[in-house]
């Protein structure tokens, strides 16, 4: 959730309206000085650069950067109810599993709605590491980032983490409300200690809770160990554009195979038996 102190809106609604703030004020006073970018950031709790439009922190905000410190509080209070169950799905590759000395080196992400239909795919981006980082791999993922060619480009990369928060930041703000789209993922939690740690911007962005794909395919291995079994191989690629893509077929697996039916499911099956129709209870 966007935090604004108080000075800081009154700031917004001095320069949104000065007349009529001076109207409202003792005759003689002047309106203070128009807040500067570095002001409205300060006041955001949100660092500069994540308000594109604010280029000159030290010269009086411009209309394009009132609309984006503004932008997430309205897409709050005007988001469909459709939107706020979008998932965001995100994988990372790292240069390990150690959160104190470990970095993100791939990110990639994409929303689906609530019925995992994929409606926007975003940026892919492969980060920057120092050298120093690289050598120093645990051997498996060496050889696995070696062999999937993850860590030559991440040598050749000129993406900062700074820029990659920012492309997904402005990603995510686009197709899904603040505060309240979870994480989704497997094994999410381990990325979301990255993210956490190192994209702090982009996680206030997202709900709290997480819908990990892992917890599923746990409970399904001890109570539907069938279907457990005839759930969609993973390729192993270790690559995050692809391991998102595969738990979204993973998930509607299970949401086909394992998930009961719903009632809307129930009646509509209910009506196509009246009408003589078997074809969906078959299926």
């Amino acid at each position: 959730m966007l935090r604004v102190h108080s000075a800081g809106l009154k700031a917004v609604a001095r320069r949104a309206a000065p007349r009529a703030w001076k109207r409202s004020q003792p005759a003689g006073r002047q309106p203070p000085v128009t807040p500067s970018p570095r002001s409205l950031a300060l006041c955001a709790d949100r660092p500069l650069w994540a308000f594109p439009g604010l280029d000159d922190a030290d010269q009086p905000v411009s209309r394009s950067g009132l609309a984006a410190l503004l932008m997430p509080r309205r897409l709050a209070t005007m988001a469909a109810p459709s939107m706020a169950k979008r998932m965001i799905w995100v994988d990372l590759e790292m240069t390990g599993l150690d959160i104190e000395k470990d970095k993100i080196i791939e990110m990639a992400c994409i929303i689906t709605d609530s019925d995992l239909n994929i409606l926007a795919e975003g940026p892919h981006l492969i980060i920057n590491q120092p050298n120093e980082l690289l050598d120093g791999m645990s051997d498996w993922c060496t050889e696995h980032h070696g062999n999937s060619g993850l860590t030559q480009a991440v040598r050749n990369s000129k993406i900062s983490l700074q820029q990659a928060e920012y492309e997904f930041l402005s990603f995510v703000r686009q197709h899904t409300p603040p505060g309240l789209c979870p994480l989704a993922g497997n094994s999410v939690h381990a990325d979301k200690k990255f993210l956490d740690k190192y994209m702090p911007q982009f996680m206030r962005h997202l709900h709290y809770r997480i819908i990990d794909v892992s917890t599923i395919k746990e409970l399904c291995r001890r109570w539907y160990p069938d279907e457990y079994e005839d759930a969609p191989k993973k390729k192993a690629s270790h690559r995050a554009l692809d391991d998102i893509q595969e738990s979204i077929k993973e998930l509607q697996f299970y949401r086909i195979h394992v998930f009961k039916e719903t009632k809307a499911d129930e009646k509509m099956i209910k009506t196509h038996l009246e009408n003589g129709d078997n074809s969906k209870r078959e299926s």
